[in-house]
């Protein structure tokens, strides 16, 4: 029994040592077939410098920045070691790649169905983007995440081309990206930009543009070449002579008389005689 149990566990160390062999042979091999990859679709997006496809964990970083995430978000896999918390943030980080990889299919022409492909089998996807005849356009409409500042990018890196889809959308300011001071934006060609405290000066001797100013009023503009001149208005009867001439004006009434005297005051009436007081009355 001893001698079968010992078979047994000298089988199982023989096994456990082959798949470490295994994995230590494929790793490396794993790891220069990715890099190899990455390089290619490096140089589609202009990245200057073939060897940061072959920098460890840099290369990744590159990749969350053409894929509009920001590359610093990939540190979250130093922390995959807290307990109860490294699963949470080893499922984030796998999302952000995934995110990364759908703007990076959507670069190179490819539809959204392709990023199922890269979750399945990554190598088989970086594989054929790195080799097909599929070019980079950065110019694609910005990401669900542009404005997030915690998701988006907002990196400017040398020798790494700035994606104009990392923009935020209309409305949105990114922060930390304006003009610098004392920046004037290009002005439309014809059109010289105006100098602070100094007005345009007007063109003299320039005619106005055809079709811009208002038309002419019938009648009153020159006749164009070659158009038939229209029959002039047949001139208005005379304006016939008042019938008589206006009358003299009245002359001011004359200032009234002076007042009349005043009425005499009534005379007392007559005194009777006294009565005879002897006699009796009537």
């Amino acid at each position: 029994m001893d001698d079968y149990s010992g078979y047994g566990y000298g089988g199982l160390s023989a096994l456990i040592g082959l798949i470490w062999l295994i994995a230590l042979l494929a790793g490396p091999i794993f790891y220069v077939i990715t890099a190899w990859f990455l390089m290619n679709i490096f140089e589609k997006a202009g990245v200057q410098g073939k060897w940061r496809a072959w920098v460890p964990f840099y290369n990744g970083m590159i990749f969350f920045k053409l894929g509009d995430v920001s590359p610093w978000l990939l540190f979250g896999v130093f922390l995959t070691w807290i307990p109860f918390l490294g699963w949470l943030v080893s499922i984030g980080v796998a999302v952000m790649g995934i995110l990364a990889a759908y703007r990076v299919g959507q670069k190179l022409q490819k539809d959204g169905a392709w990023i199922v492909l890269y979750i399945l089998v990554a190598p088989v996807w970086l594989g054929i983007l790195a080799f097909d005849s599929s070019r980079w356009n950065p110019n694609i409409p910005p990401s669900a995440w542009a404005t997030n500042s915690f998701l988006a990018d907002r990196t400017v890196w040398d020798g790494i081309p700035v994606q104009p889809s990392a923009a935020a959308a209309p409305g949105f300011a990114a922060p930390g990206y304006g003009a610098p001071q004392g920046y004037q934006p290009p002005a439309p060609q014809g059109y010289a930009p105006q100098q602070p405290g100094y007005g345009a000066p007007q063109q003299p001797g320039y005619p106005a543009q055809p079709g811009y100013g208002a038309p002419a009023q019938p009648g009153y503009g020159v006749p164009q070449p070659g158009a038939p001149v229209p029959p002039t208005a047949a001139p208005g009867a005379p304006v016939p002579p008042p019938a008589a001439p206006p009358a003299a004006p009245v002359p001011p009434a004359a200032p009234p008389a002076t007042p009349p005297a005043p009425p005499a005051p009534p005379a007392p009436p007559a005194a009777e005689p006294p009565a005879d007081p002897t006699q009796p009355p009537a």
